[in-house]
C-alpha cells in the first residue's frame, strides 16, 4: 500500500510543480502535438546521449553503494546503447563526430558526474526523474515522433522509447517505486533527494527551452500528425485532444468523451487512439501508481 510519506510518493508531490512545467513548455508541447522538427529531434536525441552516458558512467561507479543498490536495474533500464543506436541512424555511422554536448546539457552532464563521485546517494532522484517518466509519458512521444517525422516501422530513430528488457512496465515501475520506498532514509536525505529531483526537471527544461530557441530559427517542416493545432480551434484549448487527454486523466468523463470524439473525427487519428489511451496511463502513472 503506498503513504503519501514514502519515498516515491514524496518525491512525486514534491516535484508535481516542476514536473508541469517542464510538461508545459512550448517544446514539449509541441512535440506532443506532431509539430517536431527533424533537427531538433536530433538534437534533443544527441542531449539525451550526453545526459544518459554521465548517469549511467555514475551508476555504475555506484552501483553498490547502500542507498543505490536496490535501484540498479541496468539490463532493464540503462538507455545509453540503445540512443547510440538512434544516433547512427539519424546522424550515420560517424554520429559521434556530429554530435557535441550543447551548452543547456552541459551543466546537467556536469552535475550527473559531481553527484556521483561527491554525493552518490543523490543518483536515487535522478534515476527515479529519468527512467520512470521515460516509462511513463515518455511512450506517447514514441509513436507521436515515429509518425511525424516518418521513422520506419521497426523502430529504427526511437529504440530509446523501447525498453525490451521490460515486458509490464506498470509492473517494473510499481517494483522500482516498491524497491525507492524500502530504502532507509533520514528526513534530511529525503529533503536533499527532493531537492535534486526538481534540479533534475529544471536541467531538462532548460534544454527543452534551448531547443525551442534553436527551432525558432529552423525552417517550418510539413508535419502530418493530423492533430489539430490551438491557434486552429479558434482559441479554444479545450478542443486539443492533449487538452481533453490530461483533463480525462483526472477523471473528468466529459473530457473523456471528447477526447475519443476527437481522435475519431480524423481518419489518421483512428488509428491513433489505443496510443493516446496509453498516453493517459502513462500521463497519470507519476501520481496515481
Amino acid at each position: 500500500m503506498i503513504r503519501p510519506d514514502d519515498l516515491s510518493e514524496y518525491l512525486a508531490a514534491g516535484t508535481k510543480e516542476a514536473h508541469d512545467r517542464a510538461e508545459n513548455s512550448p517544446f514539449a508541447k509541441d512535440f506532443l502535438r506532431g509539430r517536431i522538427k527533424r533537427e531538433l529531434f536530433k538534437l534533443g536525441t544527441a542531449a539525451l546521449y550526453h545526459v544518459y552516458s554521465a548517469l549511467e558512467e555514475e551508476i555504475e561507479r555506484n552501483k553498490e553503494h547502500p542507498l543505490f543498490a536496490a535501484v540498479y536495474f541496468p539490463s532493464e533500464l540503462h538507455r545509453k546503447e540503445a540512443l547510440a543506436k538512434d544516433l547512427e541512424y539519424l546522424y550515420g555511422s560517424d554520429w559521434k563526430s556530429q554530435i557535441s554536448c550543447s551548452a543547456a546539457t552541459r551543466p546537467y552532464v556536469e552535475r550527473l558526474h559531481h553527484v556521483g563521485q561527491h554525493e552518490p546517494d543523490l543518483l536515487v532522484a535522478h534515476s527515479w526523474t529519468r527512467y520512470m517518466g521515460d516509462l511513463s509519458g515518455g511512450q506517447i512521444l514514441k509513436k507521436v515522433a515515429q509518425r511525424a517525422l516518418k521513422l520506419p516501422a521497426n523502430g529504427d530513430g526511437i529504440h530509446f522509447y523501447q525498453f525490451e528488457g521490460i515486458h509490464n512496465p506498470t509492473a517494473f515501475k510499481r517494483l522500482y517505486r516498491s524497491r525507492m520506498n524500502e530504502l532507509e532514509v533520514d528526513a534530511e536525505t529525503k529533503k536533499r533527494l527532493l531537492a535534486e529531483a526538481n534540479l533534475a526537471f529544471k536541467f531538462n527544461l532548460q534544454v527543452f527551452e534551448e531547443l525551442q530557441e534553436i527551432g525558432n530559427g529552423i525552417k517550418e517542416e510539413v508535419q502530418d500528425i493530423s492533430f489539430p493545432a490551438h491557434g486552429d480551434l479558434g482559441g479554444d484549448i479545450s478542443k486539443c485532444p492533449y487538452y481533453a487527454a490530461k483533463m480525462a486523466v483526472s477523471g473528468n468523463t466529459t473530457y473523456m468523451c471528447q477526447l475519443a470524439r476527437t481522435l475519431l473525427r480524423h481518419t489518421s487519428a483512428q488509428v491513433l487512439l489505443a496510443t493516446w489511451i496509453a498516453a493517459i496511463t502513462g500521463l497519470a502513472a507519476w501520481y496515481i501508481m
